[in-house]
């Protein structure tokens, strides 16, 4: 939730290639290995000092966020309760 949270705001993420991160930020994020700590740095300084590169993920994250609403996840968890049925 809190990567969602940030990307509905327009903050650009960057998170781990582990569990369901890649699922949820698809490409609105900036995935590295959660132990490489100097491509995390790396990738904070580019989103510093690289505006373009900020307003880009920013906009993806906008975008991306929007597929995670609760009226969507309410259809596809009543999309599977009509499948069962």
């Amino acid at each position: 939730m809190p990567r969602l949270e940030a990307m509905a705001c327009g903050t650009p993420v960057i998170v781990s290639n582990t569990s369901s991160l890649p699922e949820v930020a698809g490409d609105a994020g900036m995935l590295v290995d959660p132990y490489d700590t100097e491509m995390m740095a790396w990738y904070m300084e580019k989103l510093i000092i690289d505006t373009e590169l900020h307003r880009e993920y920013s906009q993806k994250g906008l975008m991306r966020a929007e597929k995670f609403t609760w009226d969507n996840a309410a259809d596809v968890v009543l999309g599977i309760y009509k499948s069962l049925g």
